[in-house]
């Protein structure tokens, strides 16, 4: 599911921003955008997202601000080799009358950063930025939770139509029992093709295209996912990869109804449109099971 959340901690020593944006994904797939000192907090704050997001393509952006303690530097080393290279770029390529813009310079990843050395990060920073990144979790999932019963919904909603599809289709089928026993009597015909054949044998081979041409069983199956697929959205929970498997159950039986409706006239022409119709409705299904945990 979609969503954004925003949340700013403020401590001693300064303060740390953490914002998560969400779109659709099948599974869980994390991009960090993180200062370099905090490198090293990759884990823990994956850790932390991953308590609360199962499913969805997640930006993560932190950004950490020095306000108090040992003030923020230039990094030296990194800005001369900046200088040396912008040096060494204009005598080569023999531009002269230009300067290095520092604004383009300050914006280099690591060229202003805490002052010190070691690069460490304090107790202070590490508290802040997990507190920051579970609430952040907290208000996302508040504002995907509102999209996703929006969505459930909606779901639920095309359940109800591919069981009046089914209820259709059914009526069709019981009415069309003639039309079934005609192409019975031609395929067997056709199998026939005036050659001697013994009765039992030929029992076997009615009961086989009997049982291939009508589709009870297959609307009765699909009707039954239907109907589990509305009770798994009313339970809720975690359903989106439950969800997987019975859309694909539902899929396979539609497609068995539209191969067994062809040759019955106008009868098959109008079961196959409600077949067809019924797999639009589990295809716009699959799509916004995506949105789902």
């Amino acid at each position: 599911m979609t969503g954004f959340a925003r949340v700013r901690k403020v401590f001693a020593e300064g303060e740390v921003v953490v914002s998560l944006k969400s779109v659709n994904h099948r599974g869980l797939d994390l991009h960090f955008h993180m200062p370099a000192e905090l490198d090293g907090m990759e884990n823990d704050v994956r850790g932390a997202i991953k308590r609360g997001v199962v499913r969805g393509h997640v930006q993560i952006h932190v950004s950490l601000m020095r306000t108090a303690g040992e003030a923020a530097g230039l990094n030296r080393p990194l800005m001369d080799l900046y200088m040396t290279a912008f040096r060494e770029a204009a005598k080569a390529y023999e531009i002269e009358g230009q300067w290095p813009d520092l604004n383009a310079a300050m914006a280099i990843p690591g060229m202003l950063g805490a002052g010190g050395e070691t690069g460490e990060i304090g107790e202070a920073v590490v508290k802040a930025v997990l507190e920051a990144t579970a609430e952040a979790v907290e208000t996302l999932n508040v504002v995907r939770e509102r999209e996703g019963a929006v969505t459930a919904a909606e779901m639920r909603q095309r359940c109800q139509n591919i069981r009046g599809l089914v209820s259709r289709m059914d009526e069709i089928r019981s009415g069309a029992v003639e039309a079934f026993q005609k192409r019975l009597r031609e395929k067997l015909a056709d199998l026939l093709n005036g050659a001697a054949i013994e009765p039992q044998r030929l029992a076997l081979e009615a009961a086989v295209l009997a049982d291939r041409s009508d589709i009870a069983e297959e609307l009765m199956r699909l009707g039954t996912h239907a109907g589990q697929l509305e009770a798994m959205l009313e339970g809720g929970g975690e359903v989106g990869k439950r969800l997987d498997f019975l859309l694909q159950e539902m899929n396979r039986e539609a497609n068995t109804v539209l191969s067994k409706t062809g040759g019955l006239g106008d009868l098959g022409l109008t079961m196959t449109d409600l077949g067809l119709e019924a797999k639009s409705e589990i295809d716009k299904i699959r799509e916004q099971s995506l949105n789902l945990e």
